[in-house]
């Protein structure tokens, strides 16, 4: 079994240091996880095939001609190119899932199977190894079906929330299913870590993005599970509040999400009227939302006396949830100013790239942003001539040799098969 990070982690290293994460994944719900792994210190061997992650050809845009989409979700890895279909580097690749402590695939269910990469196969070399699949619809009667964000927005019933009402339905402006399932991912894999920790024994963590979708969908899902409500699209209102969306100023739409009562009269008072709040018809959530058609037309008309910006303001300084609707380069600026340092730097030298930070704060054992995302292949030699060699004692075998330092680790990729 691989050593876990609590035998070879110092205090101060992040807290997945010494973990090995054999990556087979791709595009984007596998890497994106591992990279979240990587930055909290996993060693992260991302395998591709040949012709690469697919993601690498995804442009424009790109920044020195490679794509930002494979850029966005691929630091802290390794990269070897492996072709499974060669025995030679079929060998090399199930002697990394052998010594890993975490393998994580994204082809369709089943397809790991042919290479005798599979989780039992794998499992009954590696016995604690935690062994991840993301699919679109699971391995049972779904395992066929190709999955695609787009598809699961789709089916799960997410496109037929958004939009306008009388309009077509729209997409999600993300892959924020995919970006789910990652996420669900992290979770299951470190939740099976720490059992593997008490017990010593592996298992299969599986997640799809249907079931991410649908647990995803929150009140929407629970209006139909406990209340056989389908919910449809009200463009950008909600369903059970209100206010609780765009409304128009002196210049721009600035949102604004008064959310309980206290919030209510808050927002009536900064607008000048304190009154509406005790007009039987506003007192409370369930009456604003019954009467809002009746409303919004009091508050477009108030808020028209100033700016979203003023206003924003204003509101937020007497505790009133609202917001300007920004541009991607306005959210990192909002970013900015509140202290959360959203850009960090990845890499260095000409090899440096700025990056999205890790989204959680640890006090004692911070995220790193050591190594930038891979060419394809660039580690191929040393992780080959690594697996080639006899394995180490436990405490020794944290990963492939370091030679950018000892938190160099890797990434692993695709396979080019649909997930």
């Amino acid at each position: 079994m691989q050593d876990s990070s609590a035998d070879t982690a110092g205090p101060d290293d992040p807290p997945l240091t010494g973990i090995l994460v054999a990556d087979f994944s791709r595009v984007l719900a596998g890497p994106y996880a591992t990279m979240l792994l990587a930055d909290m210190g996993a060693t992260v061997v991302k395998v591709e095939s040949p012709a690469g992650d697919e993601t690498r050809t995804w442009q424009p845009p790109v920044r020195d001609g490679v794509s930002t989409y494979y850029l966005g979700v691929n630091r802290g890895k390794r990269s070897v190119a492996l072709d499974l279909r060669d025995p030679g580097d079929l060998t090399a690749a199930r002697e990394l899932a052998r010594r890993a402590d975490v393998v994580i695939e994204n082809l369709k269910p089943g397809g790991m199977a042919k290479y005798g990469l599979d989780h039992e196969t794998v499992a009954a070399a590696n016995p604690g190894v935690v062994y991840a699949s993301i699919s679109g619809f699971g391995s049972g009667a779904g395992r066929h079906v190709p999955g695609y964000d787009l598809m699961v927005q789709a089916v799960s019933g997410l496109m037929s929330l958004t939009g306008d009402p009388d309009g077509s339905p729209y997409r999600a402006g993300i892959s924020v299913f995919d970006v789910m399932a990652g996420n669900h991912a992290v979770i299951g894999i470190l939740a099976a870590l720490r059992h593997r920790d008490a017990t010593g024994r592996g298992q299969h963590v599986e997640v799809n993005l249907l079931s991410s979708a649908l647990t995803g969908l929150v009140n929407h899902s629970s209006a139909y599970v406990a209340g056989g409500v389908v919910p449809y699209r009200m463009g950008n209102a909600h369903p059970s509040v209100f206010p609780y969306e765009p409304l128009p100023t002196a210049d721009r739409d600035l949102i604004v999400a008064a959310a309980n009562d206290g919030q209510f009269r808050a927002l009536c008072e900064v607008l000048g009227s304190p009154g509406i709040a005790d007009d039987p018809r506003f007192a409370h959530n369930a009456d604003r939302t019954a009467h809002r058609e009746e409303l919004r037309p009091v508050l477009v008309a108030l808020l028209a006396e100033r700016g979203a910006t003023e206003w924003f303001e204003l509101l937020v300084a007497a505790g009133v949830p609202c917001g300007p609707i920004n541009t991607i380069d306005g959210g990192f600026a909002m970013a900015e100013r509140f202290g959360l340092e959203p850009v960090v730097e990845v890499g260095s030298g000409d090899r440096a790239l700025p990056t999205t930070r890790h989204p959680i704060t640890f006090s004692a054992t911070p995220a790193r942003y050591e190594l930038p995302p891979p060419e394809l292949d660039e580690h191929g030699a040393e992780v080959r001539a690594w697996l080639a060699a006899p394995e180490q004692p436990a405490r020794e075998r944290s990963g492939p040799p370091d030679p950018a330092g000892p938190a160099d680790r890797g990434t692993p990729g695709g396979t080019g098969e649909d997930a």
